[in-house]
């Protein structure tokens, strides 16, 4: 079996993006692959600086993969900063990484732009990236096209380490999610925690429905034709409708009668409907935090034997055993 690796941010509340973009194929994923889902809190420092919120959003985030479906006896599924290797082959691999290749990142730059404080973890961002992946010498990476170019950066890496100190790593092959670049936020951007435009999915209903009415969309007469195809309401009714109820919305479209607001209303009702169960599952999951963190304990556990494997490799290979 192929193994596959993907980890999400512990840094804000789980969204729709994230779901359809990452964690209904990861899930899927489980019944072919050797899995490996981790929660990336070390990342997360890059932005988060309050305590309480990381502690909160690394069990949140816990909950959220359980609820909505992973089976941790199925998978590995762990907690980024609970295997200390990852650390010690980040600063093994920063010393064969080429500063250009940094400096050609873009999400750096996209970051700072937005307002994030640029740091020295924020700019070698990519190179903890590719410790994560390379770690557990995996094969194949689910990615945005956003996060494409870190993945590129990780192959950089792993060749010029096998071509320095003879083959080591596996080199990794994306999978570019088609899903992931095309789920809009409110605005008809990618939906992203960065941009403020997403739709949670645990909301209660009050909120997620204030959520969903806030989705843009253009002053175009109820009357009048439009194309659903460049509307990012359609888009996103489109990952939850039936083919039936998608055909017959469609229609109103493009001859004209799509009024935004009770489209809206069937978007919020379908929402909270394929997210109930899962909705209740993670109130019963955070009720018992102490099962979540014998979760993520074992889960580290099993991360570390292969980790801790790989390790040992580098180290021989850079001459670090005497």
């Amino acid at each position: 079996m192929k193994r596959i690796l993907s980890g999400i941010q512990p840094s804000g509340q789980l969204h729709i993006g994230n779901y359809f973009g990452m964690m209904e194929t990861m899930i899927a994923n489980m019944e072919t692959s050797d899995l490996y889902v981790f929660i990336v809190d070390l990342h997360a420092l890059t932005t988060v600086h309050d305590r309480e919120k990381l502690r909160r959003g690394t069990l949140e985030a816990a909950a959220d993969f359980l609820a909505l479906g992973l089976d941790p006896d199925r998978c590995t599924f762990w907690v980024q900063s609970d295997v200390p290797e990852v650390c010690e082959l980040m600063w093994i691999l920063s010393t064969l990484t080429p500063m250009g290749l940094l400096e050609r990142c873009h999400s750096y730059k996209d970051k700072v732009a937005k307002g994030i404080a640029p740091s020295h973890g924020l700019f070698t961002y990519p190179v903890l990236m590719a410790a994560d992946i390379l770690l557990y010498q995996s094969e194949i990476v689910p990615v945005g096209k956003d996060q494409k170019q870190h993945l590129e950066v990780a192959r950089d890496i792993a060749i010029k380490f096998n071509n320095s100190y003879g083959e080591t790593f596996v080199v990794p092959e994306p999978a570019i999610s088609a899903t992931m670049a095309t789920v809009p936020g409110l605005d008809g951007q990618k939906m992203s925690k960065s941009y403020g435009n997403t739709i949670p999915i645990f909301l209660d209903d009050k909120p997620l429905r204030k959520k969903v009415m806030a989705i843009q969309t253009d002053a175009t007469p109820v009357e009048e034709p439009k194309d659903p195809d460049t509307c990012n309401l359609f888009a996103l009714l489109k990952l939850f409708a039936q083919e039936d109820k998608l055909a017959e919305v469609r229609e109103l479209y493009i001859n004209g009668g799509a009024a935004y607001g009770y489209i809206k209303q069937d978007l919020f009702e379908l929402i909270r409907d394929y997210y109930a169960d899962a909705r209740q599952k993670k109130k019963e999951l955070l009720a018992d935090q102490d099962y979540l963190r014998q979760i993520l304990r074992q889960g580290a556990d099993k991360a570390r034997e292969k980790a801790t494997a790989t390790l040992e490799l580098v180290r021989d290979r850079v001459g670090l055993t005497y």
